[in-house]
């Protein structure tokens, strides 16, 4: 016998189904016939499509807001001293990494794939949402505003870029275990482990 939680969810179901076909579909053109097709084996690669699109938009619907102030009277040193890193990469540097005045008050979101990604991809996949990837500064208020939050996951800021001498790019991330939190530097043009956050700021 379905208990009354089962039953509740199955209605929850076929009130989803019944508004994506009779009210969304048609809406949009499709006939009887075309719907009919979705439950044939050529319909299979169409239901992929809309599951990975449901997927996608809940994982987008679940990411966190992390309201920061930047404050760019600031210099590049006083920032990273402010969060109070237990290690920082020597080639984060004003030199290197100029700060450039920008919005004082910004909402940092920490955008999760899980999946492997390229930062073209990550890039691409932030225009379509509206986002922009954050910046140095923004990332160090970030970081010394919410100091364990890198110690659950590696926070990349794909907005400020240094090419090392020896050709290859790098990007700063925040990262930490137990132990410690540190500021350091990764590759731009490697691929990205479904275990990083990108922080990102609304354009």
């Amino acid at each position: 016998m379905p208990t009354d939680v089962s039953v509740k969810n199955m209605n929850k179901t076929v009130a989803i189904i019944t508004c994506l076909v009779e009210e969304k579909a048609k809406a949009r053109g499709l006939t009887d016939e075309d719907l009919d097709r979705l439950a044939t084996k050529d319909g299979d690669c169409l239901l992929e499509k809309i599951a990975d699109l449901l997927a996608s938009e809940a994982r987008s619907a679940t990411r966190t807001a992390f309201p920061v102030t930047v404050d760019y009277h600031w210099s590049l040193d006083a920032m990273i001293k402010a969060g109070r890193y237990g290690w920082v990469n020597l080639d984060i540097t004003a030199e290197h990494f100029p700060v450039k005045p920008g919005p004082a008050e910004v909402s940092i979101e920490l955008v999760h794939f899980d999946r492997v990604m390229s930062s073209d991809d990550v890039l691409a996949e932030f225009d379509r949402r509206g986002l922009r990837p954050a910046t140095l500064p923004e990332l160090l208020s970030f970081g010394a505003k919410y100091p364990e939050k890198q110690r659950e996951f590696p926070i990349v800021a794909l907005a400020s870029v240094w090419r090392f001498w020896y050709g290859f790019r790098g990007v700063p991330f925040l990262w930490g275990l137990a132990g410690g939190r540190d500021l350091s530097l990764i590759w731009l043009d490697d691929w990205w482990i479904a275990h990083f956050r990108f922080a990102a700021v609304r354009k």
